[in-house]
């Protein structure tokens, strides 16, 4: 890719249209890359991806175990071997730290390398149950969807761009790639990965559009029959439209979407180490994260101990962690939340001082936090952690349990053990005893709870996803 023009990939061919209006910048506050433009769709290439995808899937569908692993094998290798310019992207896109961008190398890797194990695990074999009749066969099989729409955000765009196809293309769907308009350099490396290693054209097809084509370029792609299902992962109120249009066509959704991520301190915890963890799992790609750590509860009888130790840690855990919130807007939305903690009350810390550039790039933490204000309620996506505090662990969890997300949670406690039964009462789709709120690994089911979607990436649940059942009984 030789220009500065992020191209769309259709049936294996870059396309970049002559129509200069049919071009924008990609971030274009960002101050960084933002000689990267990128090709929007258009309704006329949307209609040329879905013809691409529905013509490759009859043969893509009757492709064997061993022909798809063998095509999966080569995207991981290759993967490998484009280490450094993949991390490359994704820090100068995203103005992220090496660790950020590293991170995002290794669990792309480590997507992709499980998805090539899983083909052949026996994950895609059917079943032969028991029938009423004795004179009966009943085979039970696993069959691919079609073409799996996957709309993959910017904050984690290597990982969660593989996640959104991987699964879908290796149960046998072509798989069409919607990128984000923030971060087209990263999602189309993760597609031309496709391409490059061998799959047919058609397979994996990639757009990105105008933020202004949004919903058209929504409707237009989930509207046509071919697509059989939509995974999308993002914001609760974005996540609420797809879910709205893909059921007015009857279509399923896989969403995970945002998060309000508590962590729960009990008071025989080690607080100078759950201080320090608490900061990175806040801080972590500048707290642009759905699994982010936003609300610290902790024991009244332990706050001022507690306050103490973060304050020690706030300026190190910072320099680390946090460089920039990826644009402009959403530094006005974090300065807003702060200001109306301030208002209410809140005693708002900030490490070194703020920026202006695209609002605290620097860790905040706010002490004394109350549920009547808008950081209780509202994502954060930003470098910002709520302190408050209970009185009692049944208060606390009713705390938990009130908030309208439920994607992950946190307990620190010198009994983990003894913790299991707590964390079975939380009221999201993972718990971490003694642990961050933002791993997620590979080899386990990961999605959210409430309104933070529905449905399991990772895994075997992945798999599970993109199949359909279909019963034959031979009498």
């Amino acid at each position: 890719m030789k220009s500065h023009i992020v191209p769309l990939i259709i049936d294996g061919n870059d396309i970049v249209l002559e129509e200069e209006q049919s071009i924008f910048v990609s971030n274009p506050d960002s101050g960084r890359g933002s000689q990267w433009k990128a090709q929007g769709a258009t309704p006329e290439l949307c209609q040329r991806i879905l013809e691409s995808s529905s013509a490759a899937f009859p043969k893509w569908r009757k492709t064997s175990v061993r022909e798809r692993q063998v095509l999966f094998q080569g995207a991981v290798e290759l993967l490998k071997e484009r280490a450094s310019e993949l991390s490359s992207i994704v820090e100068e896109e995203l103005g992220c730290s090496q660790v950020w961008a590293s991170i995002n190398f290794h669990a792309t890797l480590e997507i992709i390398e499980q998805v090539t194990a899983l083909i052949s695990s026996g994950i895609l074999s059917g079943l032969i149950p028991e029938t009423e009749s004795p004179d009966s066969l009943a085979l039970v099989f696993k069959d691919p969807l079609g073409v799996v729409l996957g709309i993959a955000p910017w904050n984690a765009p290597a990982m969660l761009g593989m996640r959104s196809i991987a699964a879908a293309v290796a149960t046998g769907n072509c798989a069409i790639l919607k990128g984000s308009e923030l971060s087209p350099r990263t999602h189309y490396f993760i597609a031309n990965l496709f391409r490059d290693a061998g799959f047919p054209p058609g397979v994996v097809n990639f757009l990105v559009h105008k933020p202004e084509d949004a919903s058209t370029t929504f409707n237009t792609l989930i509207s046509h029959p071919s697509v059989r299902k939509c995974n999308f992962t993002g914001s609760t109120a974005v996540g609420r439209h797809i879910a709205s249009q893909a059921g007015h066509f009857l279509k399923p959704v896989l969403l995970e979407l945002g998060g309000k991520n508590f962590s729960l301190i009990l008071d025989d915890a080690n607080l100078e180490t759950v201080a320090s963890t608490i900061l990175d799992a806040a801080f972590i790609n500048s707290g642009q994260i759905c699994m982010s750590t936003d609300i610290v509860l902790v024991p009244r009888k332990l706050k001022s101990a507690f306050y103490s130790l973060v304050r020690q840690r706030l300026e190190s855990a910072s320099a680390v962690q946090v460089k920039h919130v990826i644009n402009r807007r959403s530094s006005t939305r974090i300065l807003g939340l702060l200001d109306d903690a301030a208002r209410k009350g809140a005693t708002v810390i900030t490490a070194s001082s703020l920026d202006g550039e695209h609002g605290p790039l620097y860790g905040t933490v706010i002490e004394d936090l109350t549920t009547d204000m808008e950081f209780w309620q509202n994502e954060s996506f930003g470098p910002v952690v709520g302190i408050a505090s209970y009185d009692s662990v049944d208060e606390a969890v009713s705390m938990i349990n009130e908030c309208e997300y439920g994607l992950s949670g946190a307990i620190y406690t010198a009994s983990s053990l003894q913790a299991v039964p707590l964390a079975r009462r939380l009221e999201t789709g993972a718990v971490h005893i003694n642990g961050p709120t933002f791993h997620d690994g590979f080899t386990l089911p990961h999605g959210g709870h409430k309104n933070s979607g529905f449905g399991r990436f990772g895994s075997h649940w992945a798999f599970e996803e993109f199949l359909q059942t279909k019963t034959v009984i031979a009498n």
